[in-house]
């Protein structure tokens, strides 16, 4: 559920109606923490869908790439799991796009909208 890196951080399952944040969990990990508690890294099951408040924004890595995401629901994959040591949390955007969470800047803030059908079955 939640990314290998972030097995050192508590943790809890999200449920339907979670405002979540993204932030860092030490110094390179991303991931969505509770509006409430923002040390605890909520994690979410492949297939579920999030709604953002806002288009989503990402980690400027060039000069020449754009920061913003013209979509405001994404659904949470896995990637790269046959790579033990990589990030494999990301979003899928409607346009097929794949970003890795941890590339997303700390204000997105997305809605859970379907966490608890996913974590149920």
């Amino acid at each position: 559920m939640c990314d290998y890196s972030l097995h050192n951080v508590k943790t809890r399952p999200a449920q339907v109606g979670d405002k979540l944040t993204t932030r860092l969990f030490g110094w390179s990990t991303g991931g969505f923490a509770a509006s409430e508690d923002k040390s605890v890294a909520v994690c979410l099951s492949p297939g579920t869908e999030l709604s953002f408040a806002e288009e989503v924004r990402k980690v400027r890595s060039w000069p020449w790439f754009a920061t913003t995401i013209r979509h405001k629901t994404a659904i949470f994959r896995k990637i790269n799991e046959n790579k033990p040591t990589a990030h494999h949390d990301a979003l899928e955007f409607p346009d097929g796009q794949i970003v890795l969470l941890t590339l997303l800047k700390k204000a997105s803030a997305p809605l859970c909208s379907s966490c608890q059908r996913h974590l149920s079955g």
